[in-house]
């Protein structure tokens, strides 16, 4: 295949905080480089603390000259935004609060809210359809209902790998561990409270993380010293814990994909995730490589204390999660994203 000249799209917060969208990134222009090709991040700088700002990097997305590639993969609202003839879009997600999330932050909303979301759809739905982009991918079954449901798009899956090989199993050291953005829609509060019905004294659950909701959860724990706080840790520290972890719990509400998913089976670590939790609760597969329970405390408890009365299945399981992530691959990725734009 010809090497082409790819500008790839990224939406970079003002924060500058690095999570697993950056790392997205990273690793498709990595494959992408890898393939043979020339290739430029050009990020979009979002903030959507208003609505007003956000027009605004929807503009600035509007507004990029790529003129000079030949080819643009978009990836993150409002990426889809730029122009150019040979657009590819691997979705990483929508403004989620003007999809999924409205009603749990505005309710039925005020008829403001309700033209903001409708803007936000028409806008999306325009620069994801042909002409103005050849195809859409996506990462994961979440995504892509998502999609379809609220603009009509169809999408193909492309279930991103991790970013690195470097994660690897260890011996389970008696404790749970819940890692990732402490946030309202991660849901930790669901594995404390599962915690505090747990009754063996001697298993610990570690949470990795900072986040809005860190002050409230730490309320929630306070009394029951088997729940450790460690707050951000570095890479080689969080694929220590990964690797020394019974299990990991992982509870968002309609999660995107999860990264921590990967993350757990590629450490030979099975997952207890919730029924409605989005793409985790897609990639776990029920007594394989983890458990599905339902989103309450005593169901998370009762999938606890199986896992930890289990530790064979268990072992098993992560073993399960661990052929599955490896099956994945960057280089397919990149091969598919560039052949379906230069069609």
């Amino acid at each position: 295949m010809k090497k082409l000249r790819i500008a790839v799209i990224s939406a970079r917060p003002t924060s500058g905080e690095l999570g697993g969208a950056e790392r997205f990134y990273d690793a498709l222009v990595g494959a992408l480089r890898g393939a043979g090709h020339s290739v430029s991040e050009l990020p979009v700088v979002t903030d959507e603390a208003t609505f007003e700002n956000i027009k605004r990097s929807y503009v600035q997305a509007y507004d990029l000259d790529v003129s000079h590639f030949e080819m643009v993969i978009s990836t993150k609202a409002p990426t889809w935004l730029v122009r150019h003839p040979r657009h590819v879009c691997y979705l990483v997600h929508t403004i989620r609060v003007f999809y999924d999330m409205f009603d749990d932050v505005f309710g039925v909303g005020n008829s403001a809210q309700r033209e903001d979301r409708a803007l936000i759809h028409d806008l999306d739905t325009g620069a994801l359809s042909p002409p103005r982009c050849r195809a859409v991918f996506s990462i994961g079954e979440e995504v892509s209902a998502r999609l379809r449901s609220a603009n009509g798009i169809e999408s193909e899956v492309l279930h991103p790998p991790l970013w690195t090989d470097a994660f690897s199993g260890g011996e389970s050291e008696g404790y749970i561990l819940v890692p990732g953005r402490l946030h309202p829609w991660k849901r930790v509060d669901l594995s404390i409270a599962a915690m505090r019905l747990l009754r063996d004294p001697s298993v610990r659950m570690k949470i990795v993380g900072t986040g809005e909701a860190e002050e409230e959860l730490r309320a929630m724990a306070a009394g029951d010293d088997r729940i450790e706080f460690l707050g951000r840790v570095s890479d080689e520290e969080l694929r220590r814990l990964y690797a020394g972890a019974n299990f990991v719990a992982f509870t968002p509400k309609r999660e995107d994909y999860g990264y921590i998913t990967l993350e757990a089976f590629a450490s030979s670590k099975p997952v207890v995730t919730c029924s409605d939790s989005g793409e985790a609760a897609a990639l776990v597969k029920d007594a394989e490589n983890g458990l599905v329970c339902r989103a309450d405390p005593q169901a998370l408890c009762e999938g606890f204390e199986r896992l930890l009365a289990q530790p064979a299945q268990a072992s098993a399981m992560g073993a399960a999660g661990r052929a599955w992530v490896s099956s994945l691959s960057w280089a397919r990725i990149a091969e598919r994203l560039v052949s379906a734009g230069m069609q």
